[in-house]
Order: C-alpha cells, then sequence, then structure tokens
C-alpha cells in the first residue's frame, strides 16, 4: 500500500516539536507492516541543504502565484517529496514565523500549496506515482481532504491527524477566492468556520477518517472544555474518529546507545545514571547536593503549565530539589525562570531554546521531569523519560493520562507504577505531586523500581503502527499485512 504523509516538519529534516518526530518516524515503522510511505514537505532551507541527488518530478509556472517544482529523493533514511519553492519557503528561522515573532502573513497561500500539491498527487498527477492514501497532519494540511472532496471524482483517501486542536490554521474569507477552490467549498461542511476558513476543520470535516494521538485526548476534544469549537464536528462523525497512541523511535532513544550521554545504561543499571546527573550538575552551574534534580524539556507556555511550575519553584526548593530547565516561549515565563535561578543560584538553572542533545542528556540523568500541561494530546518527553528512568511527573490529562500510571498506593502494591500523576491542574495539585515524588526518590529501593519499570515500558510504535495499517486497509478495501486471510 502506498502512503504519502503530508506534513510541515519531518525529523530529521525540519523539527520545532512533536510533529516532526511522530512525521519522521512512522515511514519506517509502518513498513514491516506492508505500508509504502513517502512524505511530503516544503523545501525549507534546512531541507533544503539536506536534498543532494533527487530528481524533479514535476515543475510548476504557476503554484499559487509562483514558480516551483517536487523533488523527489531520499534523505536520511526518508523517502521524501520536497516542494521547491523559494518565493514560499526559503525563509529563515521558524518555518511559521518571522524573525520579528509575527505569523507570515502568507501562511495561507504557503500551507494552501502543500495541501494543493497533496491532492494532486494522490490524483495521479506524477506518471508512476498514485498513493492509495493521504495521511495529513495538523492545520497545515488540511486543505488536502478538501481539494479532494470538491475536486474531481478520486479513489485516493484522506486520514486527518489532529496533533494539537488548539492550532486551527484560521484566516479571512479574503484568501478563499485565492484557494482554488469551488464556491461550494465555503460552507459549514467545507472549509467555512465563523466567517472566515479554517484549514484544521476544513480536515477534520473533509477527511474519511480522523485520528488523534491518544485515546484520551479523541475523548477530550469531544467536550467544550476541549474541543476549542470543534467539539460539535467530532461528535457529529462519532464513528469515523479514534486516538491512536504515538510512539517514540527507541533506536534513536536508547540510554544503551545513546552518543549523547555521558554514560550509557540500561534498566539493569540505572545506578550508572548517576555520571549523567553529575554532568549536568556541572553543565547547568548546580549545587552538589544529592536531592532529586527535576527537568523540564518543553515549550514555555501556559499550555504547558509553565506558569504553575513557576508557582511552585520556591516549594521544589524547600523539599531539597534542584530544577534544571530547557525551553523558549513566553517572554514572561523565560523572565520568570531565569528570576528564580537568580535568586536560587546552585538549584534552579534554565537554558532558553531547544537543543537536541542536552535534551538526550537531561532525561538521561535527571531524576524526574515535569510536565503539568494544562492540555497535551499526547506529549513526547514522557514516553522519553520512561525510557530513559526519568520518573514522570505529570497532570493527568491528554496523552500524559494514558501513558503513565501513578505512583498510589495500590499501584505500588501492585509494583506497575511509572511515574506520579496529579489533579486538579493547579499550583497546589503540582507541589502536591513534587512533595510526593521527593518521597518516593527519598526511598530507594521504590525509586529504582519505578525507574526499571517505566524504562521497560512498551513506549516503541509497534501497536500503533499496526493501527495505522489497519485503519489505512480498512478504509481503502485494501488488506494490510497484519490480516490473518492476507
Amino acid at each position: 500500500m502506498e502512503v504519502l504523509s503530508v506534513a510541515s516538519e519531518v525529523y530529521p529534516l525540519i523539527k520545532t516539536g512533536g510533529l516532526a518526530d511522530v512525521t519522521g518516524a512512522l515511514p519506517g515503522v509502518l513498513h514491516a507492516h506492508g505500508v509504502t510511505m513517502r512524505t511530503l514537505v516544503p523545501g525549507y532551507p534546512s531541507v533544503m541543504e539536506k536534498l543532494s541527488g533527487g530528481r524533479v518530478v514535476k515543475q510548476f509556472d504557476d503554484l499559487f502565484g509562483v514558480p516551483a517544482k517536487l523533488i523527489a529523493a531520499r534523505i536520511a533514511g526518508l523517502d521524501v517529496i520536497v516542494i521547491d519553492a523559494p518565493a514560499l519557503y526559503d525563509r529563515p528561522g521558524n518555518p511559521y514565523v518571522s524573525p520579528d515573532g509575527w505569523d507570515w502573513p502568507d501562511n495561507w497561500k504557503r500551507f494552501a500549496a502543500l495541501g494543493w500539491v497533496a491532492a494532486e498527487l494522490g490524483m495521479g498527477m506524477v506518471e508512476g506515482y498514485r498513493p492509495q492514501v493521504l495521511h495529513c497532519h495538523d492545520w497545515q494540511a488540511g486543505l488536502a481532504p478538501a481539494y479532494i472532496k470538491f475536486g474531481p471524482a478520486s479513489t485516493v483517501k484522506t486520514v486527518m491527524t489532529i496533533h494539537n486542536i488548539a492550532f486551527k490554521g484560521f484566516f479571512s474569507a479574503d484568501v478563499f477566492g485565492q484557494l482554488r477552490l469551488p464556491p461550494e467549498a465555503f460552507q459549514v461542511g467545507g472549509i467555512e468556520y465563523y466567517g472566515g476558513v479554517s484549514f484544521l476543520k476544513a480536515g477534520m470535516e473533509c477527511a474519511d477518517f480522523v485520528t488523534t494521538v491518544s485515546p484520551n485526548y479523541a475523548d477530550e476534544i469531544r467536550t467544550p472544555e476541549f474541543g476549542m469549537g470543534l467539539e460539535g464536528l467530532l461528535n457529529g462523525r462519532a464513528e469515523t474518529v479514534s486516538g491512536i497512541l504515538n510512539g517514540i523511535d527507541v533506536a534513536a532513544w536508547d540510554p544503551a546507545t545513546d552518543k549523547a550521554l555521558v554514560q550509557n545504561f540500561s534498566a539493569n543499571t540505572t545506578n550508572l545514571r548517576r555520571a549523567n546527573k553529575q554532568a549536568l550538575v556541572e553543565q547547568f552551574g548546580l549545587d552538589g547536593e544529592d536531592g532529586p534534580l527535576f527537568c523540564v524539556v518543553s515549550r514555555l507556555t501556559d499550555q504547558k503549565g509553565m506558569d504553575l511550575l513557576l508557582q511552585v519553584v520556591d516549594g521544589l526548593v524547600d523539599l531539597g530539589g534542584r530544577l534544571i530547565v530547557l525551553g523558549s516561549g513566553e517572554g514572561y515565563l523565560e523572565d520568570g525562570f531565569r528570576h528564580q535561578s537568580s535568586i536560587h543560584p546552585g538549584k534552579v538553572s534554565i537554558v532558553n531554546g531547544y537543543n537536541e542533545t542536552l535534551s538526550h542528556l537531561m532525561q538521561g540523568g535527571a531524576d524526574a521531569i515535569v510536565i503539568p500541561s494544562r492540555f497535551e494530546p499526547c506529549g513526547l518527553t514522557q514516553l522519553y523519560g520512561l525510557r530513559y528512568g526519568c520518573v514522570p511527573v505529570v497532570s493527568r490529562i491528554g496523552g500524559l493520562a494514558d501513558t503513565v500510571i501513578d505512583a498510589n498506593p495500590a499501584a505500588l502494591a501492585a509494583e506497575v507504577a511509572t511515574g506520579v500523576v496529579f489533579e486538579p491542574n493547579s499550583s497546589q495539585a503540582l507541589y502536591d505531586a513534587l512533595r510526593k515524588a521527593t518521597a518516593l526518590y527519598n526511598d530507594s529501593r521504590i525509586w529504582k523500581k519505578m525507574q526499571r519499570r517505566g524504562m521497560k515500558s512498551d513506549v516503541s510504535w509497534d501497536t500503533s503502527a499496526a493501527r495505522y495499517a489497519d485503519l489505512y486497509a480498512s478504509i481503502t478495501g485494501l488488506k494490510s499485512n497484519d490480516d490473518p486471510d492476507n
């Protein structure tokens, strides 16, 4: 089966968050299930720099007003089709935001082009290549199902995966006339949304099937609290909506072989993690006390609950803990963590930005990772934490609730606990969770068991890849390799 993944990011070519990790991992894990997946991705500078030896499979004189070409290539183990359109994608820094911090004003055009090209590929634009499924990720790819629904009759099927329903890709109605869609597409059953257009809503409305990245999030977004105004749509097509839990690349994230670590280790040698912890102490300028070392690897936003963590830093330090932060985001939160590092020298430290290598070392050396999100479709950092013996302290929300087993008395007695889960989402509940984690840390026998149990958890893509393959098979009528009658 041929599937075209349509995404604005794919690791290791371009990454701003977890979306890229997912789209980068899926092609490899689906291969074992009889699915050949290529990825359609915009030709950002970081993508074009890695592109070599590709072949031009299509040229356009007018791709939404600019010349462009499609280049098929294999890069870093991925089969990709790159949209080489410098006028749309050759821009510095973040792929969505200008250097001055504002969304690019033509983002509607840049990602309409992504969706339009995907649909044309699905309808056989390139001779010799015609995928049976377009798997579209988040709002940037959301118009692809609309181009299929409102275009010529086609056999290609579409799947829309919501990684974060908060980002809708909303634009004014003024752009509709330039989207290459017929007038009937501007309706409630199409791409219209509160008088404008929403690329995410378009994908959710027009795709053959909608998935989210965890079962719990699939339930949550069908409620007013988490549905962001789209819960009615989802409830109206509930039989074609499901949650498929994300996994991680267990080869790239393997503490036994990870070159980013000072010392490799396994579930049976967690004591070797001490060398990585010491490296973090030195790199972040911490004191040498032996209390729990908590870490954060995150965007610094209210959605991620970072304001709640700021409120309890004093209490965390009073408990004997230390905190290291890697991330960037809202200015007041960055300033807040810098202020905490100044009043708690040796106890709190922050590195602004994102550093892939450092994030691996933090998972391999910190004792616990704190994820107090207000909503979290799936989350990957808690999966990395489990894999590396960095015990997750998480809010009971979305995919966090699906993947971490709270260390309550029953779970500890049954020896199944893998972390600390708290609710409600408040600073007091977070402080109580940190206090609980500290108490567990101080009982080394219990703590080591939790670490080992987490490291032995199945956080791979194996189960979820089979579910995606079955989904593709069900909507196309084709059989997957997992079908006993195949």
